[in-house]
């Protein structure tokens, strides 16, 4: 009977010394991993940012490409354009210049014009600084 006891008490103990160690390393990896979270999307260039922006919530991509026109001009040749004409895109894409591109293709721009409209400042620098990033 008395080995049964100390048994039984060892397996309690290890039994509750593994629990409190599942327990202690949980709060160590959790702000580990939140940690890491934030500082990726922290230090995410412009460039990164206005890639994300024009491929995703921005929906430019759905119309502009790279290196050659699809419904719209491409990237690049905006670029050079605005470069060339020292022009303000971000401007354009707040809705507050006329455009300078292709002219003809502007009605099909202003149904995006509302989203490029309610982004930050930020955000239109971002694409902007993305765009410019293609004439390299």
């Amino acid at each position: 009977m008395n080995n049964m006891k100390k048994v039984l008490f060892l397996s309690a103990v290890l039994a509750f010394a593994s629990c409190k160690k599942e327990k202690a390393e949980d709060p160590v990896q959790d702000p580990t991993e939140n940690y890491s979270e934030g500082h990726s999307a922290e230090v995410k260039t412009p460039e990164a940012l206005g890639k994300e922006l024009f491929e995703g919530p921005g929906n430019c991509a759905s119309c502009h490409q790279p290196d050659q026109k699809v419904i719209g001009p491409s990237i690049k040749e905006i670029a050079k354009i605005y470069k060339d004409k020292n022009a303000d895109l971000v401007a354009f894409l707040k809705g507050n210049s006329e455009p300078i591109v292709d002219p003809s293709q502007f009605s099909v721009m202003q149904t995006n014009l509302p989203i490029t409209k309610a982004m930050s400042d930020e955000e239109l620098k971002a694409i902007e600084t993305y765009m410019y990033s293609q004439l390299k």
